[in-house]
């Protein structure tokens, strides 16, 4: 067991063959303190012993409750159950006790404390389910419940889990940290303040050896990608050949100082001569760099003469248009409109206005305006309410930024949930498929639908969903505690979430 200081934030995605997640897990004890704890994890696999799971558990030091030990001094400690299941088969499973360092008092308390574990698992899908509780309080466990795919073929080459790296040094004694000569300890969260300047990344490749050959030489590329573009950023571009190997290690890093905020994927691709794709993996972060903004000089240097901004000449209509862009919009571009909308002149905005489209499409930018607009029409029509206009809630954001869903599965009268729809998406732009939305209302009356969950990388996830469309029935219901609603209690949900009409 490991106990180290930590004070960030991760949280990673795994499309393609893996799954790593971030669970945020935080409950009220009866003493008045809320344990803080955050989970990471990510796979890898042992030529030798097969795949396996690292996880990595932070709890925020402050949150636990302290007593006083043997030694005389205060100390904290977290009971934690880990259990990996196949259908209703426990296929590992593990029951542990995290303490904290031993304090003298208690008055200011600064240190965290963190656990990693590693755990074999064969290639399958897994219900992966962790509980964790304060042994000096009188709460119940908090449970939470996660899906996981393990599937490391061994004629594929295939691209680990991707970990986020807080600090290294090379190994000079093997421990639970070290990889491939270096003791990594793991950046738990996947947010990057203004005060990081970097980002650093390990990974490993399996197979190239036995798919390429001996001697054989790939290419290696490690990058930066917008979540809702598909061309790295130019200046976010690691390349170089490797020669095939049992394992090939990638341990890399970007400055990230002038990374403007915004949700991002880190990408790892494996490409043979031709180019061809032969692995892939990528891990989601998100940068806060409020210092990186729209410079007003720029864009007086844009020319918009003759252009199709000139003929929207009402200020007021101007900055209607720019808030409807706020769904496709970068963090960069939804910090430059609450700005200047209340502040900069007619031009100033026909300037913004007509390089958010060109940067959109630079051959036919009014094209692609008016395309836009009238998909604003559309969601404007069907998802307006009392007090938002259609492109400004839930449904019509999610609309706009990924297109119409492929199938929607309405239930507006189910006895025991309140209404409810679920979006679902085969592919996205960005490379993730099979992916949801679970949208719900109070009252049908006011059509008022807000997001409740979503699997999508970036959206709020809440995988305990079910719980609050129940509580139409039952209100008073703990939805910290428990298990899944069964079939008959959870009426249509589960079934409309796997095989959505």
């Amino acid at each position: 067991m490991l106990k180290q200081d930590i004070s960030k934030f991760k949280n990673v995605t795994r499309v393609v063959l893996l799954s790593i997640l971030l669970l945020m897990i935080g409950f009220t004890s009866l003493q008045a303190k809320r344990l803080n704890a955050f989970l990471s994890y990510a796979t890898f696999y042992s030529p030798e012993s097969g795949p396996f799971i690292e996880t990595y558990l932070t709890v925020e030091g402050k949150s636990a409750n302290y007593v006083l030990n043997e030694n005389n001094k205060y100390q904290a400690a977290i009971q934690i159950i880990v259990l990996f299941k196949i259908g209703d088969e426990i296929i590992n499973y593990d029951k542990y006790e995290l303490s904290s360092y031993e304090l003298d008092d208690t008055l200011n308390v600064t240190n965290n404390f963190i656990d990693q574990q590693r755990y074999p698992l064969v290639n399958g899908n897994y219900e992966f389910e962790i509980q964790i509780w304060d042994k000096n309080s009188d709460t119940k466990p908090f449970i939470n419940l996660q899906p996981l795919v393990i599937d490391y073929p061994d004629n594929e080459i295939i691209v680990s889990g991707i970990q986020l790296v807080e600090s290294y040094t090379e190994t000079k004694e093997e421990s639970i940290l070290s990889k491939h000569g270096y003791d990594i300890l793991p950046y738990i969260f996947n947010y990057y303040p203004e005060n990081e300047q970097k980002v650093t990344f390990y990974a490993e490749i399996y197979n190239t050896l036995g798919v390429l050959g001996e001697g054989e030489k790939f290419l290696l590329k490690n990058y930066i990608v917008p979540i809702d573009i598909e061309n790295p950023l130019p200046k976010y571009i690691h390349q170089k050949k490797e020669i095939a190997a049992p394992v090939n290690v990638v341990f890399s890093e970007f400055d990230i100082s002038n990374l403007p905020s915004g949700n991002y994927f880190i990408v790892i691709e494996a490409r043979d001569k031709e180019n061809n794709l032969l692995g892939l993996n990528r891990i989601f972060i998100q940068r806060s760099n409020p210092s990186i903004q729209i410079n007003v000089m720029d864009l007086a240097n844009i020319d918009i003469e003759s252009t199709f901004v000139r003929n929207i000449s009402n200020i007021d209509t101007l900055k209607e248009y720019i808030r409807f862009l706020e769904p496709i919009s970068s963090e960069q571009e939804k910090g430059f409109a609450s700005v200047h909308l209340g502040t900069s002149d007619l031009e100033t905005l026909q300037r913004y206005f007509y390089n958010f489209w060109y940067s959109q499409d630079n051959l036919e930018p009014e094209k692609a305006w008016y395309a836009y607009l009238s998909e604003v029409n559309k969601v404007n029509f069907a998802y307006s309410t009392q007090i938002q206009r259609g492109y400004d809630t839930d449904r019509g954001r999610t609309y706009l930024k990924y297109g119409a869903p492929n199938a929607i599965s309405e239930s507006y009268n189910e006895p025991a949930a309140y209404p409810y729809e679920i979006w679902h998406y085969y592919v996205l732009k960005n490379g993730q498929r099979n992916k949801k939305f679970i949208f719900y209302t109070r009252d049908i009356v006011t059509n008022d639908f807000t997001l409740l969950h979503s699997d999508v990388v970036g959206e709020l996830s809440n995988y305990r969903w079910q719980y609050f469309l129940y509580q139409r029935v039952d209100p008073g219901f703990n939805i910290d505690q428990g298990a899944i609603p069964d079939p008959i209690w959870g009426g249509n949900t589960k079934r409309y979430f796997d095989i959505p009409r």
